[in-house]
């Protein structure tokens, strides 16, 4: 208890943004508490052993060496100092020797000198080793992680040792070691081609692709929600589906998934057939933004996200969308970033080929990659090669960084710096990287239109009604043809209003005339023939029309036949008899039971987000109030105090 006394009156000394700093920093651990309504109920959630737990997985070499030493020391003279417990007498009963059991001498603390600890490190002369030890206690402060007493001494939480006892780290460290050989930058690697591109150039690419594909997989699951199975996850089928329709592998279409689910931009619903997952009403705001915006929140959820989505451990089923499990992989990929930041220019290795295995024709691969892990386990000592199958781990977290246009050519690039800085400070980089979406498409006479970049979303969706995306590089193509032009008539265009939408589009204000044409000549035909919802019949004052559908042979499905010379019955529903009549080469329209034209219209799923965005300035509000301060003035007024 007296330790929790020392942490509770260091709180106390803070300044509320300085609480506020801490509370953020820790908002994950805290999260899974009831919020503290006293500064000693917020250090007994500090110091309990899941919140530890979770805070020794994010500290550094410098900072754990320095709390595991204080800890041992400081259980070593409470142990010394401490009566040892009297042994039950022979024949004692259960709870007797119960108690004897669960006295836990072990965990009395005694504060330790700084000194002690220096000392202990081998780091008691001014030096690199001393500036570090010092550096590293006053971060263990700041976390609330250690606490100094009143006569300067540490003082850390009793369940430490427990924590650390089994991990051994080696001697103290002051610098993380280099993440690749020392003349990684002068050999010649064999086999291996230098680098056509720059990391700036890679990172845009990827970061372009990367917007594509995952407004692609949102459009797919937006048009059809996807079902989860009874036992949790996508279906193979189902990421099969939506990795098609987005244009990637199956792998990283689960990482978009797990990525975007993370950042709100789809939620599970339950339904009376199962549990399904669509967008929420932040995609349709998501897609209004620039796309550096876009990407921001989806880039920073995967440097919090519990799991590495691409990989899959034998014998595990490949799914997505499941709640992860993982607490260790944040911290993998903090320290692999990390060490990846202290690669120079053109010495950073390959990816690692995946699938990761013992072959002998990785072994360069793998001998690279242990030098990365040696060093990322500096940055993390307890979340890189203290765990299983860490090399594979590593493999496939490198691969989904590289894919997120955070890592190119075996170093990182400048939006992965600043992920690894802060990842709410993405906007600016990514604003680099991505240029503004454009609004103007060149309209040109083979009936093709073409956008030089990314289209924004209005003009995407104009020319994906009325075209076919036909290629996307660098530009991308839509190309028009009687049946694209069908489709913008069919959800309630005319020829004029479609022909002023594109004209509105078009980068020198017209429309060649092939495209005004072809926009005519099918305007012109649709509709002749309409189609009846009453299961179903089909009518056209063309009575040679009439006649000629009612003796096409495509058409004998429909078993059409004729009560009047302008009107035919068909035994098949509308949603078919459309669907015939168009693959027979004609143009219907839909019409409803009052006679007027039906717009069809694609379907569109949105659901609500799990939860609303969690207040900015909700950490410095709960600060106050630990500290036992009034609220601002503006704060009173938002929350409604007097």
């Amino acid at each position: 208890m007296e330790g929790l006394d020392t942490l509770t009156r260091s709180l106390a000394q803070r300044t509320p943004e300085q609480l506020a700093a801490l509370l953020s920093r820790h908002a994950e651990p805290l999260a899974r508490r009831p919020a503290p309504t006293q500064l000693r109920g917020l250090a007994t959630a500090l110091w309990s052993y899941e919140t530890l737990h979770h805070l020794v997985l994010h500290l550094d070499h410098p900072r754990l060496q320095v709390l595991a030493t204080t800890a041992r020391i400081s259980q070593e003279r409470a142990g010394r100092d401490a009566p040892a417990p009297a042994a039950p007498a022979s024949g004692a009963d259960y709870q007797s020797l119960m108690a004897h059991r669960l006295s836990f001498p072990h965990l009395a603390t005694e504060p330790v000198p700084p000194e002690d600890v220096y000392a202990a490190l081998g780091a008691a002369a001014p030096g690199p080793e001393r500036s570090a030890a010092e550096a590293a206690l006053e971060s263990l402060f700041a976390d609330g992680v250690a606490a100094p007493s009143e006569d300067g001494a540490v003082v850390v939480p009793p369940r430490l040792p427990q924590l650390l006892a089994a991990h051994d780290l080696g001697p103290f460290a002051a610098h993380a070691p280099m993440p690749v050989p020392d003349d990684a930058g002068q050999r010649h690697r064999p086999g291996v081609p230098a680098p056509r591109t720059s990391v700036h150039d890679e990172s845009r690419t990827a970061a372009a692709q990367l917007a594509t594909t995952l407004e692609r997989l949102l459009a797919s699951l937006a048009e059809r929600p996807a079902a989860l199975r009874k036992s949790g996850g996508l279906t193979l089928r189902e990421i099969k589906r939506l990795a098609k329709a987005a244009g990637t592998t199956e792998p990283h279409a689960r990482l978009l998934l797990d990525l975007a689910l993370a950042a709100d931009l789809i939620a599970l619903t339950r339904s009376p057939s199962g549990i399904t997952a669509l967008p929420t009403g932040a995609y349709d705001d998501w897609l209004g933004r620039p796309p550096g915006e876009r990407l921001a929140p989806v880039l920073a959820a995967w440097s919090g996200l519990w799991a590495v989505a691409t990989h899959t451990p034998f014998g595990e089923t490949p799914t997505a969308l499941v709640r992860g499990h993982d607490r260790h992989a944040p911290a993998l990929r903090y320290a692999l970033l990390a060490a990846l930041a202290d690669v120079p220019q053109g010495a950073g290795a390959p990816l690692p080929p995946l699938p990761f295995t013992e072959s002998p024709e990785q072994e360069d691969a793998r001998t690279a990659l242990r030098h990365l892990l040696r060093a990322a386990d500096w940055h993390r000592p307890l979340g890189v090669t203290a765990q299983p199958m860490a090399e594979e781990r590593a493999a496939h977290t490198l691969h989904e960084a590289a894919h997120l246009g955070l890592i190119a050519h075996g170093t990182l690039t400048p939006l992965g710096r600043a992920l690894l800085t802060d990842p709410r400070s993405l906007e600016e980089p990514l604003r680099d990287l991505l240029p503004p979406l454009l609004e103007q498409a060149h309209f040109q006479a083979d009936l093709t239109a073409v956008v030089p970049g990314r289209p924004a979303a209005a003009l995407a969706e104009l020319l994906a009604s009325a075209a076919d995306r036909e290629s996307e590089s660098h530009a991308v193509t839509w190309r028009f043809t009687p049946a694209s032009v069908r489709r913008a008539l069919d959800t309630g265009h005319t020829a004029d209003t479609l022909h002023d939408a594109l004209t509105a589009v078009a980068a020198n204000g017209t429309l060649p005339q092939p495209l005004g044409y072809l926009i005519q000549d099918t305007a012109r035909t649709h509709g002749r023939i309409r189609v009846l919802p009453a299961a179903c019949c089909i009518r056209s004052d063309d009575e040679a029309l009439v006649a000629e559908v009612a003796a096409h042979r495509a058409l004998r499905e429909l078993g059409l036949r004729a009560i009047a010379p302008t009107v035919l019955v068909s035994s098949r529903p509308p949603a078919v008899t459309l669907d015939a009549l168009r693959a027979a080469g004609y143009a219907p329209a839909l019409e409803s039971d009052n006679g007027t034209t039906t717009v069809e219209r694609l379907p569109s799923h949105r659901t609500k987000a799990p939860a609303p965005t969690r207040d900015p300035d909700a950490p410095l509000l709960l600060a106050r109030r630990l500290l036992g301060l009034p609220a601002e003035p503006q704060e009173a007024a938002r929350t409604g105090g007097g």
